[in-house]
Order: structure tokens, then C-alpha cells, then sequence
């Protein structure tokens, strides 16, 4: 009988990831769960999972779960730095251009768990373009927990947390410097986030596909105008 394996994720871009895992592991059944209403402790003991991968999930896993099975998170910083949400936002408006990423075990506490590695991951390119690149590299770290039985060790450096950013906080009208408006537009250019924008009384502008343009301090970007 076959021992099974859960990869856990809302976004689309991830299930390349399960695809490379089957290939890999044909003799784990993989199964992906993308709903909350799927991840739940009672459809968790029909699975039995040796493991849960979780590479994105915008939800608090409850107890029962992280207690009763082996649940791992990828998250977008060099943990125990930048805990909490909106890794990816939070990073790029504080100047950085390269983090880690850390798999760490789901415990009590956001992102307070143990780790079992990290891996480098650059922030250069639009949102879409880094968790294309962060879920390339997770599918390698997921094969080196399993085939080295990684155990994870306690956190080490100081805490710095993160707040989760809302929607509102993506408006370009606070901003007085052109490279920030550069890097709020490529930060928030991805499936399913909020793109940066300015509004006027009737209009919202919303701005994607931005470039700095070569010997100027020139942005091109894509624009959707819509009726307030």
C-alpha cells in the first residue's frame, strides 16, 4: 500500500509542483487539496498523509490538524525575520532584493515553527514572476525533506514580524519616490492580488506589466481604467 502525501495550496502556479512530485515519487500517492472546505481533521484521517506540504494557504490551521499530522510551510523569509503575512510585499517595500525561503514545521504561533532547511530566492521581477521561481525551488526542497528525513531544529536570530497589507495600502497616491512606485506595481503583479493603483472621484486606474525604461527614469507600465 502506498503511503500518501498532501500539497496544500490555493494558487494555481503550484500545481506544477504536484506533477513534478509524482514523477519523482511514483511510489507515493500525491493529492492536492486547494479548498478549506477539503482540509479538515476528519478528511485528513480518511487520507492518513505521511506529510502535508503547504507552499500556500491564507488560513489558520487549526490544532487538531498540526497535531495530529506533520504539516510543513513554506515561508518567503529568513525566519525568524519576517513572520506573519504578506512576506513577499513586506520585503520589497523594505529594500530587499534576495530572502530565503524556509520550510518549517506548522506549530502554535504564526510561522513560529521549527525548521527543517531554507533555500536563497531573488525578489527581482514582478510578483508572478517570484512565486513562479519560489515554487520551482520548494519542489526541490520537498524532495530533500523526504529523501533526507530531515528533523527540524528551533528557530535562531532575532523576531521580526510582518503585518499582513490590505487592499487599500496598494494606492500609489501615498508615494513621493519613482523606484518605490516601480516596486509597488511589480510586487502586487500576480493572480489574485490587489494591483497597485491611483483613484480619482469617478475612475480607479490600476497599473501591471511595469518596466523601468532604459536611460531614463521612465516607468512603462500596462493600465485598467475602471468606473468607480
Amino acid at each position: 500500500m502506498k503511503n500518501n502525501f498532501i500539497l496544500l495550496s490555493e494558487k494555481l502556479w503550484h500545481k506544477p509542483v504536484l506533477s513534478k512530485l509524482t514523477n519523482k515519487f511514483p511510489e507515493f500517492n500525491w493529492i492536492l487539496i486547494e479548498t478549506k472546505e477539503d482540509f479538515n481533521y476528519e478528511n485528513l484521517k480518511t487520507i492518513n498523509p505521511v506529510k502535508i506540504f503547504i507552499p500556500h494557504w491564507s488560513y489558520i490551521i487549526p490544532s487538531e490538524i498540526y497535531n495530529n499530522f506533520d504539516c510543513i510551510v513554506f515561508h518567503m523569509t529568513d525566519l525568524p525575520y519576517g513572520r506573519g503575512g504578506s512576506p513577499l510585499q513586506n520585503l520589497i517595500i523594505r529594500g530587499h532584493k534576495s530572502t530565503k525561503i524556509s520550510a518549517l514545521k506548522v506549530q502554535k504561533g504564526v510561522d513560529t515553527g521549527d525548521i527543517y532547511l531554507k533555500k536563497d530566492l531573488s525578489l527581482l521581477g514582478t510578483a508572478q514572476e517570484i512565486f513562479n521561481r519560489f515554487s520551482e525551488i520548494i519542489d526541490s526542497m520537498i524532495e530533500k525533506i523526504i529523501v533526507d528525513n530531515i528533523t527540524p531544529t528551533p528557530q535562531v536570530g532575532k523576531v521580526v514580524e510582518f503585518k499582513r497589507r490590505k487592499p487599500k495600502q496598494s494606492n500609489l497616491g501615498v508615494l513621493k519616490k519613482l523606484e518605490d512606485v516601480f516596486d509597488y506595481i511589480r510586487m502586487l503583479d500576480a493572480v489574485g492580488y490587489p494591483n497597485a493603483f491611483i483613484e480619482t472621484d469617478c475612475f480607479k486606474i490600476e497599473f501591471f506589466n511595469a518596466e523601468l525604461e532604459s536611460n531614463s527614469n521612465n516607468i512603462i507600465a500596462n493600465v485598467r481604467i475602471t468606473e468607480k
